[in-house]
């Protein structure tokens, strides 16, 4: 089937006007990001809105006039003064919160304006006629004042500022054309134009078109900035949330990615996997209040993860009361088995001091277990296309999980293998105290007896 040609067209206009995405759509805490940033912006137009002014006022009163002394009223001066106080004014408001939309417009209005009267006022300060202020070049600052709407990221006041400088220019040419008191005629000689007070129509209308053709050009390239802007906003949300859900090292790899991450890939690593697991949790969930639950839950992962996170763990998931974290598999690590047994002491150390503050104020305080485990892991994605997962796969995750679970048979707290604890002491871990040594221990679900250290 064949498409008309006209039925394409809103899609090329789309994709060289996107649609303004409002803030209203944007989930909050993004909102409220891209409105920090306005706001900073608005603080930063403030400062070179004052910048100019002081520039203006330097100029003007460097400058010579020949009006002093015959005219009672200068126009300058006042508008000029007018201008720093609501500069001023607009400056500190925008350091207190974000500046409402009428104040925005009025700023725009309110610049273009002076600036027009500075113009103005030139063939005042000269004594020559009306026609003479239409060669000056401060018409240029036309341009930083439109550019500076840009620093918002809005291209509607972008817009307001060159439809306002056009329109005041305008209004300055039909002013000099119907009341020159000198009688210069209007043009179309250029070199009358350049060499005299006459004015060239054609060459007026060509500095409106410019400012015009500016302010389309900058607000179009804004509009389609305004999308990429809010994107990136949105993304860097995201992946400080990522880092909320998941360890930094899995985060990284999410949001650093070349590709988009596909299910079935993955790496072959050496790691220590540990499992840490609250004893008789299922019972007590049932007695204690959902609140209660939850608040003995998160205080507890609140002193476990840190502890594994100083020595380079990587928290995988969390399993209700459980806790499952590599040390090696999301990045290598030579140290990983070392790494792994300093994390059990120090977590050995918090769970004793959050049960001791749980039994000093009547709370229930759980005791826990501990399974570590080593050997080669393969650490990838799982899942499908809609929901992914990065995790560790291999026989030392089986293991650690038996061993937590053989705790209760041998009446430990925390178990390794011999060779895991062996091979930690080969990479600088220091052992703290001798360890108790189970030879050929039998482990559900383990084929073969193995010779097991007890880590407490």
């Amino acid at each position: 089937m064949t498409v008309p040609a006209q039925a394409s067209a809103p899609g090329l206009l789309g994709r060289i006007f996107p649609a303004a995405r409002p803030l209203s759509d944007l989930p909050e805490r993004v909102a409220r990001a891209i409105r920090f940033e306005q706001q900073r912006a608005e603080q930063l137009i403030g400062w070179v809105q004052l910048t100019i002014l002081l520039t203006f006022a330097v100029l003007y009163a460097l400058s010579p006039k020949t009006f002093m002394m015959d005219v009672p009223f200068a126009p300058v001066p006042w508008a000029l003064g007018a201008w720093f106080v609501f500069t001023v004014a607009r400056l500190a408001a925008a350091y207190r919160g974000p500046l409402p939309g009428w104040l925005l417009t009025a700023s725009v209005v309110i610049d273009m304006t002076v600036l027009m009267v500075a113009v103005w006022s030139f063939h005042i300060q000269y004594n020559q006629p009306p026609a003479f202020y239409l060669k000056a070049p401060t018409l240029l600052y036309v341009f930083i004042f439109i550019a500076l709407r840009a620093l918002r990221f809005e291209a509607r006041y972008v817009a307001l500022a060159g439809v306002v400088a056009a329109a005041g220019w305008l209004v300055l040419l039909a002013y000099a054309a119907l009341a020159d008191s000198a009688g210069m005629p209007i043009t179309r000689d250029y070199v009358t134009y350049m060499t005299s007070a006459s004015i060239l129509l054609g060459g007026e209308f060509d500095k409106i078109v410019s400012i015009l053709m500016v302010t389309a050009i900058l607000a179009l390239a804004l509009a389609r900035a305004r999308g990429t802007m809010f994107r990136a906003v949105s993304e860097g949300a995201a992946a400080m949330d990522l880092k909320r859900f998941f360890a930094p090292e899995v985060a990284r790899r999410i949001t650093g990615a070349d590709m988009l991450i596909q299910p079935g890939q993955g790496e072959l690593r050496d790691a220590a996997i540990l499992f840490i697991d609250l004893r008789g949790f299922t019972p007590l969930s049932r007695d204690l209040e959902p609140n209660a639950l939850m608040a003995l839950l998160a205080d507890y992962q609140s002193r476990m993860v840190p502890a594994i996170a100083r020595h380079g763990g990587t928290l995988d998931k969390f399993l209700g009361d459980g806790i499952m974290a590599s040390f090696g598999a999301a990045r290598p690590d030579p140290t990983y088995a070392a790494n792994a047994l300093r994390a059990v002491d120090d977590v050995l150390a918090a769970a004793a001091l959050w049960r001791a503050a749980r039994v000093a104020t009547g709370q229930a305080a759980p005791a826990i277990g501990i399974g570590l485990a080593t050997g080669k892991v393969v650490f990838g994605a799982v899942g499908d296309s809609t929901r992914l997962e990065y995790t560790v796969i291999g026989d030392a995750v089986n293991l650690a999980a038996k061993l937590e679970k053989h705790n209760k048979v041998a009446k430990t707290v925390g178990l390794t293998t011999a060779d895991s604890y062996a091979l930690a002491l080969t990479q600088s871990y220091r052992e703290p105290s001798r360890r108790i040594r189970l030879d050929q221990a039998a482990v559900a679900g383990v084929e073969h007896p193995i010779d097991l250290a007890v880590l407490a």
